[in-house]
């Protein structure tokens, strides 16, 4: 006990009310005292409580001398906590609703006590240690991680919080994590999604993947991203487009797929986009005889019979291949239902779209022949000779136009990687963590239709991805502009400073645990610093991740000293040929 006057003047479910006569005195030798400190409450002789400084405040109270009667001013310093657990028999455990009334004392709790709380919260083949406790940096703030990367993660942080770091260090843990030491690989597989090109340095042996050798094959597109990628929002002849481009596509995956017994329009299935685009073009200019569409002049010279088809699928299938030339005849012959200008924006759109050299990745030869099982390779480290824990996707390079189309086709294969290997194997050995940088870029809190894929799928993975062995890693500086389908799924957080009102906020209410006054010091943490909390911690904790080695490119810029030197030549030739890539 300490030696001074500390005594609990009220208890409440989720407040406790302390008043101190002198602060110096009841602080620990050498130990600070701030929001955020821990306090031992004793219960009884077997059992006490720890709660969390979480506002501190002085009331000046009126006093009289017994002797001289006159009148004096006495400081009392007055503490509100909130309880977060027992502990008994040294072990701590959530809730403090088993306080006994009056308690008996309060103290800060001792070094030995709060270490001993972290050092028995988790089993030892469960524990995962990335960070330390702000006030105490030699205790170790180890979290369940079983728990915390199976129901997802998020990291919220302003520029210069140390956002980038946390996320490095953490994965840089996990994947040194081994049970045998002399293994080259552990078993864990984490996707990077790099939006501004920071990890590669964090990770140099990494399997990396830059817009120069992404290759997707567009043949795997879903519904929603065809339909993004080739159609116009505000476009008042989206549905007869989108409609049209169903059918053409569908038709053209059941020729090339003759031994497929389903085929739907978002089928994993090859097909072919010039003979898609070559079917477009033979419907803006066709002519067909008055009497039947099905029947068209297609000869070069006027007396060559036309072409009758038995079907419109058949027709169609004519157009993927030939070119014909419609001959026209007055009174014979009128336009087909696409000749007359309704689908020449659109047929634009698409060669704008299929000819675009910066969406070579998406349409080029590469992704044209690459495989499915290629495709996952690629994106999950296994490539022959050269397996890799991790996988950066350097979006950096990626067209703003597609970037979500992009996010979506990757989340969406690695999440249906998830499903399916659990669905053969009867459980997931090959677990994925998807971290996704800056994540508001792509999947914001929008319903504009450019982002509507990428939000579809990340939301799916949040939803459902835990199930087969897919969890998330949110990071981001504007977690209010984040869709809250995927926060709200979210049971692990590590809050770092945060210097936008609506951020602040948003992240309060965001967070599983009520801390009260902890979460106003949320624009005032300093780099490294954040509030973690969440399933896999046995104690909501202010804590420190120090600087991962190797770290991430996205330390501030040196204006001041980068000015002072002498002055730079540029090679601007250099630089535009890179830009045009």
């Amino acid at each position: 006990m300490s030696k001074n006057t500390a005594e609990v003047i009220a208890v409440s479910p989720d407040k406790i009310r302390i008043a101190i006569d002198k602060l110096e005195d009841f602080k620990l030798p050498n130990e600070k005292l701030k929001v955020g400190s821990y306090l031992e409450i004793g219960s009884d002789d077997t059992q006490s409580l720890i709660a969390i400084i979480e506002s501190f405040s002085i009331e000046l109270k009126e006093i009289t001398d017994s002797e001289t009667k006159e009148n004096d001013v006495k400081r009392v310093y007055m503490i509100d906590a909130q309880p977060l657990g027992m502990v008994s028999e040294k072990k701590f455990v959530r809730g403090g609703d088993e306080i006994a009334i009056p308690p008996t004392g309060v103290n800060p709790a001792s070094f030995e006590t709060i270490k001993a709380i972290f050092e028995s919260s988790v089993e030892k083949n469960s524990e995962f240690t990335f960070a330390s406790l702000a006030l105490q940096p030699t205790i170790s703030v180890p979290v369940d991680g079983n728990k915390f990367f199976n129901k997802h993660i998020a990291i919220v942080g302003s520029t210069g919080s140390g956002k980038s770091h946390s996320v490095a260090q953490m994965v840089q843990h996990a994947v040194s994590a081994k049970n045998n030491a002399s293994d080259p690989l552990n078993n864990s597989h984490i996707i990077i999604f790099d939006i501004h090109s920071e990890y590669a340095a964090a990770f140099p042996d990494a399997n990396g993947i830059s817009i120069d050798d992404l290759a997707l094959p567009y043949w795997l597109f879903n519904s929603e991203e065809l339909e993004e990628l080739f159609l116009e929002s505000g476009d008042n002849n989206n549905y007869n487009q989108a409609s049209l481009l169903r059918t053409i596509i569908t038709l053209n995956k059941k020729k090339h797929n003759p031994s497929a017994k389903k085929v739907f329009f978002d089928s994993p299935l090859r097909f072919s986009i010039l003979e898609v685009l070559n079917c477009l073009e033979n419907l803006s200019r066709e002519k067909h005889l008055s009497a039947d569409r099905l029947h068209i002049p297609t000869g070069s010279e006027k007396d060559s019979p036309p072409v009758e088809f038995e079907s419109e699928d058949l027709l169609y299938e004519a157009y993927f291949t030939a070119n014909y030339p419609f001959n026209f005849s007055a009174g014979k012959t009128k336009q087909g239902p696409y000749a007359d200008g309704k689908i020449n924006k659109f047929i634009s759109r698409f060669k704008a779209k299929l000819f675009n050299d910066r969406l070579e990745f998406l349409f080029g030869k590469q992704s044209e022949s690459l495989s499915f099982s290629d495709t996952l390779t690629q994106l999950l480290g296994y490539r022959k000779d050269n397996k890799k824990n991790v996988t950066i996707i350097d979006l950096s390079g990626v067209p703003f136009e597609v970037l979500s189309i992009t996010v979506s086709l990757i989340s969406r294969l690695l999440f249906e990687y998830g499903y399916y290997y659990k669905k053969q194997n009867g459980e997931a050995k090959t677990p994925l963590l998807l971290v996704y940088e800056e994540v508001h870029k792509y999947a914001p809190k929008s319903d504009l239709a450019r982002y509507k894929s990428s939000q579809k799928a990340i939301e799916t993975i949040a939803k459902e991805g835990r199930k087969y062995g897919v969890s998330l890693l949110i990071a981001t500086q504007r977690p209010s502009e984040v869709s809250e389908t995927i926060f709200s799924q979210c049971s692990n957080f590590l809050a770092m400073r945060l210097t936008n009102p609506d951020d602040q906020r948003y992240v309060k209410r965001l967070l599983p645990d009520t801390l009260g006054s902890i979460t106003d010091s949320l624009p005032s943490l300093r780099a490294g610093e954040g509030i973690l909390i969440g399933d896999a911690v046995v104690i909501p904790s202010v804590v420190k991740v120090g600087k991962c080695s190797p770290a991430p490119s996205s330390s501030d810029i040196a204006y001041l000293e980068e000015w002072r030197r002498k002055w730079v030549d540029v090679d601007f030739d250099t630089v535009t040929k890179k830009w045009n890539k």
